[in-house]
């Protein structure tokens, strides 16, 4: 008996069906294997893309949240600035009148003295003419 038996050609042709069609019997059960747990990974593709979603939705909120506080802020430094503004002005307006009006008492006072002395003057003069 030969150690080594050569195959002929039909042998190789029956091996080489029976390959393919072994491969082919592989393909199918991984098909079928992949149909199998294709719906679970759709299912979570879209459960994935739903929490993304929601994490954006989230995010924009509080992005949004913290636009409408830095605008509310903002809006209050301003009122505060504005205000401040109005009670300097307002200061310096009561400090400028108060200024005028004891300049014009000063005025007065200065008119009055000058009256009194003119007066004083004029009755000396006459004064001295009796």
């Amino acid at each position: 008996m030969p150690l080594f038996q050569e195959k002929s050609f039909n042998d190789r042709l029956d091996e080489r069906a029976k390959a393919r069609a072994a491969q082919l019997e592989r393909a199918r059960k991984a098909a079928e294997a992949l149909k199998a747990t294709a719906a679970r990974r759709m299912e979570e593709r879209v459960r994935i893309a739903k929490e993304r979603d929601v994490r954006h939705a989230k995010r924009a909120a509080e992005k949004e949240a913290a636009r409408l506080a830095e605008a509310a802020r903002l809006e209050a430094e301003r009122k505060a600035s504005e205000e401040a503004r109005l009670k300097a002005e307002a200061e310096a307006k009561a400090a400028k009148e108060a200024e005028e009006a004891a300049k014009l008492r000063a005025m007065i006072e200065l008119l009055a003295e000058q009256k009194s002395r003119r007066d004083a003057r004029y009755a000396a003069r006459k004064a001295k003419k009796r």
